[in-house]
């Protein structure tokens, strides 16, 4: 007779059923922002063309002010009359080195990872678009005759993370001390505007970004390296159209304003 210890082990009703925890995908990255900036990467591989065509690419794709001044007639300037509509958006898709890629990546990561999650694929691509050609447009006012081209995609990084901080402070959201998983956290209701202003973190927030901008001039810069300078205005003018233009691409529902205060708490305020 066998021993009981031996004897095949048997299904027991009153157990319930251990269910193996699922696993955290390896890539979190939500698939929009992964496609942006696998283009960007895959876009900088233009540096490995021979130098004439690498300058071509830049004069046609790069933002040259000057290439909008009427008054030099004679001036020609590769790209023709459709150059002066695609380059509004085309110039944030180059870059010139890999430091100036990575530190535009690395400042999208966290922002634009919520934005894309919270706006979808479509949304997410058109926004980049609006404020790339927000930034360039504050690059031409301020630079009407500039030669230098313009590329990097820093305004609408900047644009970006405008937008995010509409709803990163929020409870449960991804800033927030009491953040839930990355897809809710992306998808809390955004403080109105003039709620978002008045908070210490979201103006804390906009002194430090101001002021790594000035300090480490991250961002767009010229091609020439005699003449590379930060176009801080072209982040400026994405920042702002990323700001104010948020909630024409957000598609989750608006907090009232007399639950502003409330959505806005954190567990840092109990302490």
């Amino acid at each position: 007779m066998d021993s009981p210890q031996n004897s095949p082990p048997q299904d027991s009703p009153d157990l319930p059923a251990v269910q193996e925890a699922p696993r955290e995908p390896i890539l979190t990255l939500p698939v929009a922002l992964t496609a942006y900036i696998a283009l960007l990467a895959l876009i900088h591989l233009r540096v490995l063309l021979p130098p004439e065509i690498e300058n071509w690419t830049i004069d046609v794709f790069g933002f040259i002010p000057k290439r909008y001044d009427s008054s030099l007639l004679n001036l020609q300037i590769p790209g023709g009359a459709g150059a002066k509509v695609w380059t509004f958006v085309t110039y944030s898709l180059l870059h010139a080195n890999l430091t100036h890629l990575g530190f535009n990546v690395l400042w999208l990561l966290p922002f634009g990872s919520a934005l894309a999650r919270r706006f979808g694929a479509i949304r997410f691509f058109v926004f980049m678009a609006v404020t790339a050609a927000a930034g360039a447009l504050a690059h031409l006012v301020t630079h009407e005759h500039a030669v230098a081209p313009m590329i990097g995609a820093s305004a609408s990084v900047s644009g970006a993370m405008a937008a995010a901080i509409r709803f990163a402070f929020a409870r449960g959201s991804f800033l927030s001390f009491s953040r839930s998983d990355a897809d809710t956290a992306a998808k809390v209701p955004a403080l109105p505007l003039s709620r978002a202003l008045r908070d210490g973190r979201v103006v804390g927030f906009l002194s430090v970004w101001f002021g790594l901008n000035i300090i480490f001039g991250v961002g767009a810069i010229g091609v020439d390296a005699e003449t590379t300078s930060v176009a801080w205005q072209a982040h400026i003018g994405g920042f702002f159209a990323g700001l104010l233009l948020f909630a024409l691409f957000d598609p989750v529902p608006r907090v009232r304003s007399d639950a502003a205060d409330a959505s806005s708490q954190d567990v840092s305020d109990r302490i």
